[in-house]
């Protein structure tokens, strides 16, 4: 009998951590937004993933400056998020003929060197809390 109320709890216990480490989220505000023009296309990767696949995105209005998305049920490991200013709506980053941006863009992070981010540069751990970033373009 001991036995069974011990695989039990132990049952409970898993399944209680399990969905808890689920219900993360990650919350990321750009907060020097040169205009309320457009949205900012956010992106949440991970190292597998990076800049070819997001797990979860979203398009998010401007206010006065700034624009905040939360990703929801987020597991614990290491994450990384680009975003950048869609001015024209067209849900992609425009780039002059010789390659360089037009539209202001951003990463976790905020080391922003020349060339695209790279997910050692951007990453960071989401544990058992909730994750707050501030990015700048």
């Amino acid at each position: 009998m001991k036995l069974i109320f011990a695989i039990l709890v132990t049952v409970m216990l898993f399944i209680t951590n399990t969905v808890t480490a689920q219900n993360n989220t990650i919350t990321a505000t750009v907060v020097n937004i040169t205009s309320d023009t457009g949205k900012v296309a956010f992106a949440l990767y991970d190292k597998t993933n990076f800049r070819l696949k997001p797990l979860q995105s979203n398009n998010v209005i401007i206010d006065k400056g700034k624009s905040t998305v939360t990703f929801k049920d987020i597991e614990a490991g290491e994450y990384a998020i680009i975003c950048f200013h869609d001015k024209n709506e067209n849900s992609k980053m425009d780039f002059k003929t010789n390659g360089m941006p037009l539209e202001d863009y951003g990463a976790s992070n905020n080391n922003m060197s020349f060339g695209p981010p790279k997910f050692e540069d951007a990453k960071f751990s989401v544990t058992d809390k909730n994750v707050s970033l501030e990015i700048k373009f």
